[in-house]
């Protein structure tokens, strides 16, 4: 058997609940808290740990964000449209962590004099270096979301769009078009829908999973259905009130 070392690279992206513990493997990696808010020029501190089994060198980087129209993260150039990349400073750039031992990264937001208002936000990059001796090559991405906010007036924009019915695999969905016209991220929790039959007796509701819709963006809100009716509904659409904007209701009619 050659004895060489294998190439395999493993990237993760993680999502906004990764600060919990991992369970304990030769190469790992938490973040706490994943997703950090700044407000202007200001500056907060990040958790590492590395709860795994093995010495790990990190070396940090910073990029844009997004969020695909189903609410999926990935990573963009730097100078996208309201990326805070280029105001983000991060220390240290380089470190590691032995095993089961905990860093700090300071991270610090220089905003621009005339910076649009609202929120702008980057990736730091956690990109672990590949084992010294190991034989297959693995190495470990960890994304921590830095929100920041721009100094200015806040606005709160949440459209609702179009409503349709798309089928997948004998499963039907109800997928709802959302636009965030605002400048400020806006979460999307328990957003609700009501399905009832024109006469008005209710055959269905359906919650979305929690998402959030960046400023300027569009995305979908997909409700599954659990019923076997078909033909015409009258389906209601629920969003309940955040910090700064009232609740938005809005009656669609389709056939599913």
């Amino acid at each position: 058997m050659n004895r060489a070392a294998l190439p395999a690279i493993v990237l993760a992206l993680v999502p906004a609940s990764a600060g919990t513990s991992a369970t304990s493997r030769p190469l790992a990696l938490t973040a706490a808290p994943a997703r950090l808010a700044l407000r202007g020029s200001e500056s907060a501190a990040v958790r590492i740990r590395n709860p795994g089994t093995k010495r790990v060198v990190i070396d940090v980087a910073l990029a844009g964000f997004a969020l695909d129209l189903r609410g999926r993260p990935h990573i963009v150039r730097r100078r996208s449209p309201r990326s805070a990349a280029r105001w983000i400073r991060v220390r240290p750039t380089h470190f590691s962590l032995a095993p089961h031992a905990t860093a700090h990264l300071r991270v610090s937001a220089s905003v621009p004099r005339l910076a649009e208002p609202g929120d702008h936000d980057a990736l730091v990059l956690l990109n672990s270096r590949p084992l010294a001796g190991a034989r297959v090559l693995v190495r470990l991405r960890l994304g921590v979301v830095v929100v920041v906010r721009a100094p200015g007036a806040v606005v709160r924009r949440l459209k609702l769009g179009r409503l349709g019915v798309a089928r997948r695999g004998g499963r039907r969905t109800l997928e709802l078009g959302v636009v965030n016209a605002g400048n400020v991220t806006e979460r999307l929790l328990r957003v609700r829908t009501s399905v009832s039959r024109p006469a008005g007796r209710r055959i269905a509701t359906a919650a979305a999973p929690a998402r959030e819709l960046r400023p300027h963006t569009r995305g979908l809100l997909e409700f599954h259905l659990r019923t076997g009716f078909r033909g015409p509904v009258t389906v209601r659409v629920a969003v309940p009130a955040e910090a700064g904007r009232a609740a938005i209701r809005r009656t669609y009619r389709l056939r599913i």
